[in-house]
């Protein structure tokens, strides 16, 4: 049995750090240029515990008796001047969640996205924002099936270090 628990990221930092190494892992699967997560571990870890903090964050934790299966992780974005849309209201901004490779395919990741989304949706957010990799496919699929819609996407154009020559985005970069 799965259970599912709203948590504050920084009371479960081990398991949490724990659970996003495992989504850097598999995001550097789908992408070589995802940073290694001992190089940024300490700095996301904290950029989640400050959203958290102070952008209404919330995090849901799945467990399997003591085992902590998956996550989902989203925080509010407030409306300010700069935006270009009509919507005016505050928007929530899923920006990270996993499922343990053996506990997928098991509706764990629906699940926590039906609890997050209505956590906010109770508190009047009307628009909710998500990024994913152009080639993972069954992150799209899944997103789709919920109603979600691509609206923009995302061209990168990544430098030598001096500027001067353009370094393949999918092709692994050599250190």
């Amino acid at each position: 049995m799965i259970t599912y628990t709203h948590i504050r990221i920084a009371t479960h930092y081990a398991v949490m750090a724990e659970l996003m190494r495992g989504l850097h892992i598999s995001e550097k699967e789908f992408f070589p240029g995802t940073a290694n997560w001992d190089d940024i571990a300490a700095h996301y870890m904290q950029h989640v515990i400050d959203m958290q903090d102070e952008c209404d964050g919330a995090c849901i934790l799945a467990q399997s008796g003591d085992t902590a299966v998956g996550f989902i992780f989203g925080y509010l974005e407030s409306p300010d001047d700069s935006r270009i849309e009509d919507y005016t209201g505050d928007t929530l901004y899923v920006s990270d969640g996993y499922v343990m490779p053996a506990y997928r395919r098991h509706g764990i990741y629906r699940a926590m996205n039906e609890l997050l989304e209505a956590h906010y949706v109770n508190k009047g957010v009307r628009r909710i924002v998500r990024y994913t990799l152009t080639n993972n496919n069954r992150m799209q699929t899944f997103l789709e099936s919920k109603d979600y819609t691509a609206v923009r996407l995302v061209y990168e154009k990544w430098l030598s270090p001096d500027g001067k020559q353009i370094v393949p985005v999918w092709e692994n970069k050599k250190d």
